[in-house]
C-alpha cells in the first residue's frame, strides 16, 4: 500500500492495526534514487522487490500477515504470495493488476484507440508506435538532464491522460515536481520494458498455489487504463476471493479508499 493510501485513511492509523509499509527500491526514501543518472537499475527487478518484503518480514518477526497492495502493488502482493504462500493470512488488492504483457500494450498502445490525439503525442515524441517503454526508458537513461526531465514530463502527461474517466477527476502527475517525475517515469517503464521481470500469464498460471488464501479485490467501472477483465478473470479463477467492483472509481479515488479501509477492517476481525 502507498504511505499516500494510508495518510488518506485515518482508520488504518487506529491500534487494531499494525501496518508496515515501505518505498521500493528507487523511489521514495529508498536510496538510491533511481532520479540519478547513474543510478543502477539492474538490481531493481520483482525478484529483488520480494526478497525486500520477506526480509522485512523476517526482520519484523511477523509469522503470517495480510498483504495489501494497490495497482502495481497488486502485482507486487500476488507474486509475493505465489512465492511465499505459508506467509500470507488474506489478501486486500485494489486497482487490480497482474503484470501481463497484454496489459502493458493495453495501457501503452490500445488504449490510444480511446484518446487518439494524446497517444498520437506520446508516440511520435518516442519516435515508435510499438514497444513504447522500451523506448522511453532509452530517453530516460539520455546523459542530458533537459532531455531527461523532457521525456519523464511525456510519459507523466500520457499517464494522466488515461487513469481515469470519473467525472471531476484532475491530473496530477503533469503537476508534480520533475524529480518526482523522474523517478516515477523511469521505474515504470524499467519494468514495462522487462515484462515486469514475469513469464507471460506467470500470475495465473500460478493461481492454484493461492487456493487457500481468501483475498477481497477491488475495482473501478471505470478504470479505463486497467479494465476491469484482469480483476474479473483473476476472480474467477481464485475461489476464495471475493470481487468489490466499484461504478463510481476509476484507478482510485474515494470510494476506493472507502473500500480498501472496509476491506482490512474485515481482515483484522477475520
Amino acid at each position: 500500500m502507498s504511505r499516500d493510501t494510508c495518510q488518506r485513511c485515518p482508520e488504518l492509523r487506529q491500534a487494531r492495526y499494525r501496518a508496515v509499509l515501505f518505498d521500493q527500491r528507487g523511489c521514495g526514501r529508498s536510496t538510491p534514487s533511481a532520479a540519478r543518472a547513474d543510478a543502477d537499475l539492474s538490481t531493481n527487478t520483482t525478484a529483488h522487490l520480494i526478497g525486500d518484503i520477506e526480509r522485512l518480514r523476517e526482520l519484523l518477526g511477523i509469522d503470517r500477515w495480510v498483504v495489501v497492495g494497490v495497482s502495481w502493488g497488486v502485482t507486487l502482493a500476488l507474486v509475493y504470495a505465489l512465492r511465499h504462500p505459508d506467509r500470507v493470512r488474506s489478501m486486500v488488492l485494489a486497482a487490480v493488476t497482474a503484470g501481463t504483457q497484454s496489459e502493458i500494450d493495453w495501457i501503452t498502445r490500445d488504449v490510444g484507440r480511446i484518446f487518439p490525439e494524446e497517444w498520437e503525442r506520446f508516440a511520435s515524441y518516442a519516435g515508435v508506435e510499438a514497444d513504447l517503454p522500451a523506448a522511453y526508458a532509452r530517453l530516460l537513461d539520455d546523459p542530458d538532464p533537459d532531455a531527461r526531465a523532457r521525456a519523464a514530463y511525456e510519459w507523466c502527461l500520457w499517464e494522466d491522460t488515461h487513469i481515469s474517466l470519473t467525472p471531476g477527476w484532475e491530473p496530477w502527475l503533469q503537476n508534480e515536481d520533475p524529480e518526482f517525475q523522474l523517478v516515477f517515469a523511469r521505474l515504470v517503464t524499467h519494468y514495462w520494458s522487462n515484462r515486469s521481470f514475469l513469464s507471460e500469464d506467470e500470475v495465473f498460471v500460478n493461481l492454484d498455489r493461492l487456493a487457500s488464501i481468501p483475498a477481497v479485490l477491488i475495482h473501478g467501472r471505470r478504470d479505463v487504463s486497467g479494465p476491469l477483465d484482469t480483476a474479473w478473470r483473476l476472480h474467477r479463477g481464485w475461489p476464495s476471493s471475493r470481487l468489490v467492483v466499484l461504478e463510481d472509481a476509476g484507478h482510485g479515488g474515494d470510494s476506493m479508499s472507502g473500500a480498501l479501509v472496509a476491506a482490512c477492517d474485515e481482515a483484522a476481525h477475520g
